[in-house]
């Protein structure tokens, strides 16, 4: 193994965080903090968060992952991805503390954790982070999850022929019929009116376009979460023109669900991300060839 881990204590105003660092036996300039998404903690589902530090670890970036103040083993009053910048700010402060050859460090996320990914440079401007990966971003309002059931679901069940003779057998339930009726009536609302305080979904969108480092957005096909932003950006002003950003990268996972909890989806999840870090160290020597560790990830983990 090139590299290991090691439990981390933390203080910010008086509260303990608890993170992991896997650090690489030759580190490179570039440091990576994962952030977590949703009520998790630091393991992330399916050990995600786990195997993606290591494996990335393993190509030779120092990677923190840590628990939000009040989430998992951390003290403090419980955070939300929408208030956790001090939490971000104090992970990657003690990343430089640990590792201080670091030069340059990127943020990576899944959905909450990317959405808090983009919060934060709204409002630090931080100049270290000069990486964004963000996978399945979470943009979640009532009307557009509304939205992405009538288009995503409702529309594909009623092409099928199943549907209709369940319909008229009675095996769908008003229950589920009521839904349908909620939903469409949703989808079909405007958006609520904003109002004096930015909605997360903006300050994520102003950090998006004003982002002056390089962004991997990463889609994964079997996902509702995914297909949900992809949606709302389409159709919300504040995101107009985001795909079109000139420092950002794409990569669709087709067959991945939302955590690529499938071996062959992790590993191309893993591979995708090593070949953007390499390019945030373009110029840079680094300890290890990226093509190569891309091709190692599947066969090396467990």
């Amino acid at each position: 193994m090139n590299h290991r881990d090691e439990a981390l204590r933390f203080d910010y105003c008086g509260d303990t965080l608890i993170g992991i660092l896997s650090r690489p036996a030759r580190a490179c300039d570039t440091g990576v903090v994962i952030l977590i998404g949703g009520p998790q903690y630091r393991a992330g589902g399916h050990r995600q968060y786990v195997l993606l530090a290591r494996a990335l670890a393993a190509a030779g970036y120092p990677v923190l992952r840590f628990d939000y103040r009040g989430n998992g083993d951390s003290g403090g009053e419980r955070r939300t991805y929408e208030n956790v910048s001090d939490d971000i700010g104090a992970a990657v402060d003690e990343l430089q503390r640990q590792v201080p050859g670091l030069r340059q460090i990127a943020l990576w996320g899944l959905c909450g954790g990317a959405s808090a990914a983009l919060i934060y440079c709204h409002e630090r401007h931080d100049a270290r982070v000069v990486g964004l990966c963000l996978m399945n971003p979470w943009v979640r309002t009532e009307i557009s999850l509304a939205r992405t059931h009538v288009k995503h679901y409702y529309l594909r069940r009623v092409l099928q022929l199943e549907f209709w003779h369940k319909l008229a057998s009675g095996q769908i339930a008003l229950a589920a019929l009521r839904d349908f009726v909620r939903n469409l009536r949703l989808a079909r609302s405007a958006s609520a009116s904003p109002g004096t305080q930015l909605s997360f979904q903006d300050r994520m969108a102003a950090a998006w376009h004003a982002y002056p480092g390089q962004m991997l957005l990463m889609i994964s096909g079997r996902d509702y979460t995914a297909k949900e932003f992809l949606d709302y950006v389409r159709s919300e002003p504040a995101w107009a023109g985001a795909m079109e950003h000139p420092r950002l990268q794409r990569r669709d996972l087709p067959e991945a669900d939302h955590t690529c909890s499938e071996r062959p989806q992790r590993a191309s999840m893993q591979g995708a991300i090593v070949e953007w870090l390499a390019t945030l160290s373009q110029g840079h020597a680094s300890p290890l060839d990226a093509a190569s560790d891309t091709q190692a990830l599947a066969g090396q983990l467990p």
